[in-house]
């Protein structure tokens, strides 16, 4: 069971789980699936909050169950489950990566970047503070996440969703080919 647990799942499995979501939410009680709205609920939990932290919280905890149940499913895949073989990367993908200075394939993130060391380096702290202050920023202004909208707000056809989709993908292209090759 281990074993057919942890390997890779192909998209008509993963997909249709994701998909199921959605829906069972929606039929539970009007939710909707998003996980940037916690950052919100748990600084609403915070005494001498702002004006727009200062709203019943209570509201949003099947939420924060859910990130709750995220990160525990994050340490069990991590160690229960975790594939001892090294991540599949092309060798096309390693050498574009090389010259940007990413040698290491060794863990899950490029230690170049995501680490301790990473994050004293000028392009450490571009990616990982700034980059993440920005994420977080766009998550608030765009009124949720990339799940939230592209999940939820998507199979429930609203606009405001598919032209956030939309701008996702256009930052994502954009940060890809022109602002990565600048920072690395």
């Amino acid at each position: 069971m281990i074993d057919f647990l942890s390997q890779p799942w192909p998209w008509y499995v993963a997909g249709p789980l994701i998909g199921i979501v959605v829906p069972a939410l929606f039929l539970i009680g009007g939710k909707q699936f998003g996980l940037s709205e916690n950052l919100r609920h748990m600084c609403a939990m915070l005494p001498g909050k702002v004006d727009f932290f200062n709203y019943d919280w209570k509201n949003g905890a099947w939420n924060l169950t859910l990130i709750v149940g995220i990160v525990i499913g994050g340490w069990i895949g991590s160690t229960l489950l975790a594939n001892p073989d090294p991540i599949g990367i092309s060798e096309a993908t390693k050498s574009d990566l090389a010259l940007l200075g990413v040698t290491r394939f060794d863990g899950m993130l490029p230690t170049e970047i995501f680490s301790f060391e990473g994050l004293a380096s000028l392009r450490g702290f571009i990616m990982i503070v700034v980059g993440g202050f920005l994420v977080g920023f766009g998550t608030r202004y765009a009124g949720g996440c990339t799940s939230g909208h592209a999940i939820s707000g998507l199979a429930d056809l609203q606009l405001p969703s598919l032209i956030a989709v939309i701008g996702f993908f256009a930052g994502g292209l954009i940060a890809t080919f022109l602002l990565l090759p600048i920072i690395l």
